[in-house]
């Protein structure tokens, strides 16, 4: 591996501010940001979604609404028997 060409591998800590939720992960990502967490200082990065927040993990996902124009389209011709035809 060459020497002065990759960035450097190190924990970030980065934090979802809609769970208030931090993750510990080792990262490239250049900050000039850091924050203390159990007594150590690691770089710090903002996150608005992450699995601590995002509704399909966390089982909170909200219901589209069903009067679109395919809900429309099969309220109109979706009982109708086709075999009949």
């Amino acid at each position: 591996m060459k020497q002065g060409i990759h960035p450097e591998y190190r924990t970030v800590a980065f934090h979802d501010t809609g769970a208030n939720e931090y993750i510990l992960v080792g990262s490239t990502v250049n900050t000039s940001r850091t924050v203390e967490i159990d007594g150590k200082t690691y770089p710090y990065v903002t996150l608005d979604v992450s699995s601590h927040s995002h509704p399909f993990y966390t089982g909170k996902q909200k219901v589209t609404k069903q009067d679109g124009r395919v809900a429309r389209f099969n309220q109109r011709f979706g009982s109708k028997d086709l075999k009949a035809r």
